[in-house]
């Protein structure tokens, strides 16, 4: 049989042949179109990430560095009770600060959704990326110094005679985190919210439920995937934070990127410090593996829920 042929044996009409071209011509622009993100994402993630797992398995030099020998001294050193408890410290400083920015960022996102300026609001939650961090934390260390805006306003209104210690501790680290990654709490939260049947609460408080209840049984549930996003984009760059805690915080918040660095540069045990990486790996990981798997499973009962609402339309 001579040409292309269809399912049937069917030779295919002129169209759907040039149909079928078109489509393998898009197909090899496509794959050329993702050569350079594939080379990009190869150099700057998959590259740097085999380099950080194999010296994890490496031998620490006699003047630092790295032997090319096979050894599990790094991982084995994890097990050191005072890295552990800078890893507990690091895990109850990093919950705690997303607990109170995914608390801050919800009433944010359920308001600029139901605002009408919402070009604006946006606008403002967008602004402190076009600023410098460095900038944004020593704004931070002058409001919260003994000499800053916090203590002098404190003073004058004679709540207080000392300053008070508000930088350099756990609260310092804290309340500088939460500032630095509500905007990214804020925009994944609003984005749910903005695209929620808010006509769901409406039906859930003629059928009596309070406002309160209404929320919380309806509204958190569909946006469950926006919060998983917002937590996830929280939790992992405070878990490893290195500026902010070494600008605020003291010794009663030394973190495990204080202490990924301090191996690097001063103690130079570069396998100890790829074995803390991995557990920030690992941990990022899974953690973008839970955002998948909950996002799948979102769609998954919307598409069923749909499914179900076209059958029993089509029975009726």
């Amino acid at each position: 049989m001579n040409g292309l042929t269809n399912a049937k044996g069917e030779k295919p009409l002129p169209a759907q042949a040039q149909n079928d071209s078109l489509l393998q011509k898009r197909n090899k622009l496509g794959l050329l179109y993702a050569w350079p993100m594939g080379i990009w994402f190869t150099i700057f993630f998959v590259a740097p990430l085999v380099i950080i797992t194999l010296y994890s398995f490496l031998k620490k030099g006699l003047y630092g560095g790295i032997v090319h020998e096979f050894s599990l001294d790094a991982y084995r050193q994890l097990l050191n009770p005072a890295y552990a408890i800078v890893l507990m410290r690091t895990l109850w400083i990093s919950i705690l600060s997303t607990v109170i920015t995914i608390a801050v960022a919800l009433p944010c996102g359920y308001a600029m959704a139901k605002s009408r300026r919402q070009n604006l609001l946006l606008l403002l939650v967008i602004v402190p990326f076009w600023t410098n961090s460095l900038i944004r934390i020593f704004a931070w260390m002058s409001i919260l110094g003994s000499d800053g805006l916090l203590n002098t306003v404190l003073m004058q209104l004679h709540l207080t005679e000392d300053s008070v210690q508000f930088l350099y501790n756990k609260s310092a680290v804290i309340i500088v985190s939460v500032y630095m990654y509500l905007p990214y709490a804020i925009l994944p939260v609003f984005t749910s919210i903005d695209r929620f049947d808010f006509s769901l609460l409406e039906a859930a408080r003629d059928l009596g439920a309070t406002k309160v209840d209404s929320m919380i049984r309806i509204l958190l549930p569909n946006i469950k995937s926006g919060i998983t996003t917002a937590v996830i984009f929280t939790f992992i760059p405070i878990f490893g934070a290195y500026t902010v805690p070494l600008l605020v915080g003291g010794k009663d918040s030394y973190m495990i990127g204080n202490l990924i660095v301090d191996q690097v540069n001063k103690t130079r045990n570069w396998p100890l410090a790829a074995a803390f990486s991995m557990i920030i790996t690992v941990l990022s990981t899974a953690a973008v593996l839970w955002m998948l798997a909950s996002v799948r499973k979102d769609a998954a009962l919307k598409n069923g829920s749909k499914t179900e609402t076209a059958a029993k339309r089509g029975g009726i």
